[in-house]
């Protein structure tokens, strides 16, 4: 099954670092949080920076948000770093037999639960902010 690119766990690990250490965040240190290559971080976050949720200060490093972290919804990062294709979580393969009576039907058939089911992830995300995230990550500060 194919998943949902781990873009979206690291853009929301990133946009997390950066709500707590506001300035502080070069891609090192949030590389060695993440626990990937730098590279990695620089690319996800010129992907937050072109949808308007971080500023990078050239030079001496750092980011920081240009939203409060209760303003940026992981729809918002979802979106940002092009977690699927196209917009489309589900994809229905190509070319079934159109002379069974299933493969004639299928697309059609799933295509509207699959937009449900699409929707409801998306609604649950537009509900759940970078500062839960942060909330949630101060609250386990002490099992760390």
């Amino acid at each position: 099954m194919k998943q949902i690119s781990s873009r979206f766990s690291m853009a929301v690990h990133i946009l997390t670092l950066i709500a707590l250490m506001p300035g502080e965040c070069t891609g090192d240190i949030i590389a060695g949080s993440v626990d990937t290559n730098p590279v990695v971080i620089r690319r996800i976050m010129g992907m937050l920076k072109k949808a308007g949720l971080i500023e990078v200060r050239a030079g001496v490093g750092g980011a920081t948000l240009l939203k409060e972290p209760s303003a940026i919804s992981l729809l918002d990062v979802y979106l940002a770093v092009e977690a699927t294709d196209k917009g489309r979580l589900f994809h229905i393969h190509n070319h079934p037999n159109p002379l069974c009576p299933v493969g004639r039907t299928i697309e059609v058939s799933l295509h509207d639960e699959l937009a449900k089911a699409q929707a409801a992830m998306e609604s649950q995300l537009a509900a759940t902010t970078i500062q839960l995230m942060l909330e949630q990550a101060s609250d386990n500060k002490s099992s760390i």
